[in-house]
């Protein structure tokens, strides 16, 4: 296995290109324990980082130019980013990239991502599947990607009740903290609840037990929702296997489930066309969209921050949209990035003697396997 770099490792912080991606892999505290260890941080500038530019150079991070790292970064810097790589680009690529790559369970476009690594020789070293001996993944957004896919998918509830679908659901913008975002849920749902003669609505959550389903079932029980209204699935309640009428029952549906391997569909055209759904909103937090064993086949594409529903087609006259926003932390960026990333720092570390560490040759060992199946 080949490492980039033989002295301290310079790591290289890309800026984001996703549209409205606002969280950082890399915060300015870890970037300081980082440096304080002997590192090399060079940080891209970004005008949509919630971190400030300046608050990198406080710690000692110089600046350079957003992209630069295409033809400036050094052949042994690790590019160090969260979401994929700009998009209308099939250059090789040359470096090892430590980002969320999207591409190891056969999405849309794997393949041909993956030949641009293998042309230019480099390496991808996936933060989903960085494990632990025990499996564990070391860092995940999971968490704040429930609570956040609540929080939306609540607030399209809300919106329903209050427009009347008179007003098509609108715009997402972060939020300065969790507090905000929990004020401001709180206010919608007295308002909705009013208008739906006084009933909460029914959340279920699938994948209840895990980080995502717990994030998930929090913000529903802080924004308001009775407990008794937050119907929680996992394992035990879905091993029978699909589909679930269960879930059509449910105002809400949050998909939660971290998917990896095929299995029966959660829900099918079918059930929602059906005369007695109550089901008006999918979020669909584990946005397996383009993956061919997706379990909420009634979607096709990922919703973004600034159209964040589209409707799904249905007989049904009651209408159903779905989220599928695949950078839901992003609503609360500074909290997601500063969890994340004090989670990441333990293996983040050691990358200073990378071929003794399991989490990071486990990494590479699922980039070699992938690649000689983007082979075939």
């Amino acid at each position: 296995m080949s490492c980039p770099t033989q002295g301290p490792p310079h790591l290289w912080l890309r800026a984001e290109t996703k549209p409205l991606e606002h969280r950082a892999a890399l915060t300015p505290a870890t970037a300081q324990i980082l440096l304080d260890n002997g590192f090399k941080i060079t940080v891209e500038r970004s005008t949509q980082r919630i971190f400030d530019d300046e608050e990198y150079v406080k710690v000692g991070c110089p600046l350079v130019d957003t992209l630069s790292w295409k033809t400036e970064a050094p052949a042994d810097a690790y590019i160090v980013g969260l979401k994929e790589l700009p998009e209308n680009d099939d250059s090789p690529l040359h470096h090892t990239h430590i980002f969320f790559a999207h591409c190891f369970k056969n999405q849309g476009g794997w393949k041909e991502l993956l030949h641009r690594f293998d042309v230019g020789k480099g390496t991808i070293l996936d933060l989903e599947f960085l494990n632990d001996d025990k499996g564990r993944r070391v860092a995940a957004f999971g968490y704040m990607a429930g609570f956040a896919g609540s929080a939306v998918a609540i607030d399209v509830w809300c919106h329903q009740q209050i427009e009347k679908a008179n007003i098509p659901y609108g715009a997402l913008k972060p939020y300065p903290n969790e507090d905000a975002l929990i004020s401001f849920t709180k206010e919608r749902l007295s308002a909705a609840v009013a208008n739906n003669k006084n009933e909460y609505p029914k959340v279920m959550v699938m994948g209840a037990l895990g980080r995502c389903g717990t994030g998930a079932c929090d913000f529903a029980r802080k924004a308001g929702i009775p407990e008794t209204n937050i119907i929680k699935w996992d394992i035990n309640e879905t091993k029978a296997g699909g589909p679930f009428p269960e879930i059509i029952k449910a105002d809400i549906f949050v998909n939660c489930i971290y998917l990896n391997q095929k299995i029966p569909p959660f829900i099918t055209q079918e059930l929602i066309d059906g005369g007695d759904r109550n089901l008006s909103i999918i979020c669909d937090v584990s946005c397996d969209t383009t993956n061919p064993n997706n379990p909420i086949p009634v979607y096709s594409i990922n919703t973004t921050f600034d159209k964040p529903t589209v409707p799904v087609p249905t007989s049904n006259p009651k209408p159903l949209e779905v989220c599928s926003i695949d950078h839901l932390p992003t609503l609360l960026p500074r909290e997601s990035s500063d969890m994340f990333s004090h989670d990441l720092l333990p293996t983040m570390l050691a990358l200073k003697d990378r071929k003794a560490s399991s989490v990071w040759n486990g990494a590479e060992a699922l980039y070699q396997e992938k690649l000689a199946a983007a082979r075939t």
